[in-house]
């Protein structure tokens, strides 16, 4: 009984990992959508962006202007750069997050069949003690009342 308690102890301590696990991988994920969600913002200004030099090639608009939208493309592009690889480098870092989660939760799984398995041992323990002594109440008092 003793060696359950001990390992449903460990088994508490692996589940507290397991949902400090599941807490950080979420996180991970928000940080990711986050930072996604900008490149996907910035990807569509730029966009929109190409959109309108392209109206200002087709019509006479001066100089300064074409410059302007250049270089204001040429700036989403550098930030476009830079979030690509945020991006990349949050997608790694919450796939090492949901890797730790996995083994956490295959860690909680296998106390949990070790402690299942150990209950099931006792029971057997147990019942096999008591059919035992039911057959020793048994043999005593077919004994009784043969010395009657």
């Amino acid at each position: 009984m003793g060696e359950i308690l001990a390992l449903s102890k460990i088994l508490n301590i692996r589940e507290r990992e397991k949902n400090d696990a599941q807490k950080i991988y979420r996180q991970s994920i928000e940080y990711f959508e986050g930072v996604a969600t900008q490149l996907y913002n910035l990807l569509k200004r730029k966009e929109e962006a190409e959109g309108i030099q392209e109206k200002y090639l087709q019509n006479t608009i001066p100089i300064d202007k074409i410059r302007e939208q250049l270089i204001y493309i040429e700036n989403l592009s550098k930030q476009i750069t830079q979030l690509q690889k945020e991006v990349q480098s949050a997608r790694s870092e919450m796939e090492s997050k949901q890797e730790k989660l996995s083994e956490a939760h295959v860690e909680v799984k296998k106390f949990e069949k070790i402690i299942t398995f150990r209950q099931n041992e006792q029971e057997e323990i147990i019942k096999k003690n008591e059919k035992l002594m039911m057959d020793e109440i048994s043999v005593q008092q077919y004994l009784n009342q043969k010395n009657r």
